[in-house]
């Protein structure tokens, strides 16, 4: 594996480790968790983790792409609407890692249109609590074999 493939991979373990973390997390601990801020790097790793682009991310993290990179230059963590949608995100990953079985078609499934969900992409619908709730309706339909 090339350096690149290699660093690619460290940091989409990164954001599965989140994933993983948060879920199971009590939700005072989350809540600490989004008050200070999570790590710019977190942000990195959900980038790799589902090949966004810096736009799809500022969408994501309602935040602007100059911002991000001033918290990474300054080594600053997020602001806590950024580290909320970044829990959001990171714990229907983990749900859908749970529904899915496997990283690799939890990021499929999260990164491509889904028909129940009217053709939308259901990592950029985590950008609202509504639209993360539309997701976990759909997640947990699958998760018990029913109809989305």
């Amino acid at each position: 594996m090339n350096t690149s493939l290699a660093a690619q991979q460290f940091l989409i373990d990164i954001f599965w480790s989140f994933s993983s973390q948060v879920h199971e997390f009590k939700e005072s601990e989350r809540l600490q968790q989004i008050k200070t801020g999570v790590s710019t790097e977190l942000v990195d790793a959900m980038r790799a983790t589902f090949d966004l682009s810096d736009a799809h991310l500022a969408i994501l993290l309602n935040t602007s792409r100059s911002t991000l990179k001033r918290r990474k230059v300054q080594h600053k963590r997020l602001d806590s609407i950024a580290s909320e949608r970044l829990d959001r995100i990171a714990l229907i990953g983990q749900h859908a890692l749970e529904v899915f079985e496997s990283r690799e078609a939890a990021t499929r499934w999260m990164s491509a249109p889904s028909r129940s969900l009217g053709h939308s992409i259901p990592l950029m619908l985590c950008s609202t609590e509504l639209g993360a709730s539309q997701v976990r309706r759909v997640l947990h339909a699958l998760e018990w074999g029913g109809s989305a």
